[in-house]
């Protein structure tokens, strides 16, 4: 069998192909009657005709498709952008297509011949826009999600609250007695990594200690940097603030390989709260990063762009999820 086309919509209605264009792309009202349009609708529904999208997207020059680019597919952060961004666009006709950059945050290449050709837009989360310039460079609008608000060339710009995040987190700990901390910081050179090491030797008071070291985002890696940077037992940090779910479970590991009672000797928490925070023993307290917000605004800054119209929004809330690995600080 034949794919059936417009022109036999068109025979089976009664009607031009003029009209079958008018009453599918939804544009009838006010040029065809109710009755018309409905005899199109139905003689399409009967031939089981669809629109030959890859034409018409041809004829406006317009994909309909969106390029969400991250640094990685291996923390469900993103994937939960993802999921955010894809439901938006689905259902304004859009479609959303994945794409991990294989140099991380490092500068992306074009996944396509010509990205400009394919594309009719860019999201880009947790990298810079400088990264983006070998796949859109100035020939599509970009959209940057969780990345420096100050930096050029995007059309919008779509951030959590993280510095707020951190502070609920200081403020958890210090009102637990907490005076002593490590920040086991991302070794991922990232905008937001380093506004939340920021927030941190911010808002701590001056009377209270911090160090910082820094590990890869992996489990083992963060139990190595913890394990060392706790091997001396003289004025031992009472609390672990850890950039990611990942660094704090790697701290929760260390913790136990050198003898330590999380929460009663350690406190550890958490940012993102990931399924992992829960998965572990004791259970995270950590940040609540609603990713599938960042999505759903990131698209929707996206399709504003596309229309020529401004977008602005303030930073999505985060919120401090406490559980039971943060607790009074132990007794000197």
């Amino acid at each position: 069998m034949t794919r059936p086309t417009s022109r036999d919509v068109a025979s089976a209605a009664g009607v031009s192909q003029a009209t079958v264009s008018l009453v599918l792309g939804d544009k009838w009202r006010g040029r065809v009657s109710e009755r018309t349009a409905g005899l199109v609708r139905d003689a399409a529904a009967e031939l089981g005709y669809r629109p030959n999208l890859a034409a018409r997207n041809l004829r406006l020059g317009s994909t309909r498709t969106a390029l969400l680019v991250v640094p990685a597919l291996t923390n469900e952060f993103f994937a939960r952008v993802y999921t955010g961004a894809a439901r938006v666009a689905a259902e304004h006709g859009f479609g959303v297509v994945l794409y991990p950059s294989p140099d991380g945050t490092g500068p992306a290449r074009d996944p396509f011949a010509s990205a400009r050709a394919a594309l009719d837009g860019v999201i880009a989360s947790s990298m810079a826009a400088d990264a983006l310039d070998a796949i859109g460079g100035d020939g599509l609008p970009l959209v940057m999600l969780d990345s420096d608000p100050a930096s050029p060339g995007a059309a919008a710009h779509v951030n959590l609250a993280m510095a707020d995040g951190m502070r609920q987190v200081a403020e958890h700990l210090l009102g637990l007695g907490h005076r002593r901390f490590l920040h086991l910081a991302s070794a991922v050179d990232s905008w937001t990594f380093d506004v939340r090491a920021e927030a941190l030797a911010t808002l701590l008071p001056a009377a209270a200690e911090l160090r910082t070291v820094r590990a890869p985002l992996t489990v083992d890696g963060a139990r190595r940097a913890v394990e060392a940077a706790l091997a001396a037992p003289r004025d031992r940090p009472t609390a672990v603030v850890c950039d990611d779910d990942i660094l704090a479970a790697g701290a929760c590991k260390a913790a136990r390989r050198l003898g330590l009672r999380v929460p009663e000797d350690l406190s550890v928490t958490g940012f993102d709260d990931l399924a992992l925070a829960t998965a572990v023993e004791p259970e995270l307290t950590t940040v609540a990063l609603p990713a599938e917000r960042v999505g759903e605004q990131g698209i929707t800054a996206l399709l504003a762009a596309l229309d020529g119209a401004p977008w602005t929004a303030h930073d999505i809330p985060v919120e401090l999820v406490v559980r039971d690995s943060s607790g009074p600080a132990p007794a000197a």
